[in-house]
């Protein structure tokens, strides 16, 4: 195991879409379950990470497994509503964050400028050594 093994995470399952626009389960490919992978659907408290694919196979036969897909395909048209407005709000927290980012380096040149200024007026003074006290 490497460190790199370490540091993964679990893969997040979704559901593919079929021909008829429902949400259906597919088990991953056992190279997807390498690293394991959880499932959103609540059925437990703690999330659990399944690492083969026949123990994920029987997780999503579970009744509420189930009941979360059923959800899922019932509230389509809410989850696409939902993702919109999240797109809208990701869009606007990227300009607010380069607003932000824009005025603090300005700031940032206009400290620099005075802390120039304020040196240029004020040199540091020079720190003369005492040498041995002791010996004095």
């Amino acid at each position: 195991m490497s460190l790199l093994d370490i540091a993964l995470e679990p893969e997040i399952y979704s559901p593919i879409v079929d021909q008829n626009g429902n949400y259906v389960d597919k088990t991953p490919s056992s190279s997807v379950l390498k690293n394991g992978i959880r499932c959103p659907c609540g059925t437990r408290r703690q999330e659990i990470s399944y690492d083969t694919t026949a123990k994920f196979s029987a997780h999503t036969k579970s009744k509420k497994h189930q009941q979360w897909l059923s959800d899922l395909n019932v509230n389509k048209l809410n989850y696409y509503e939902e993702n919109i407005k999240l797109k809208d709000t990701v869009q606007n927290q990227r300009l607010i964050i380069a607003n932000l980012e824009k005025s603090l380096n300005s700031k940032n040149l206009t400290i620099d400028f005075l802390t120039q200024q304020l040196n240029s007026k004020f040199p540091p003074k020079q720190i003369v050594p005492l040498g041995d006290l002791i010996d004095f």
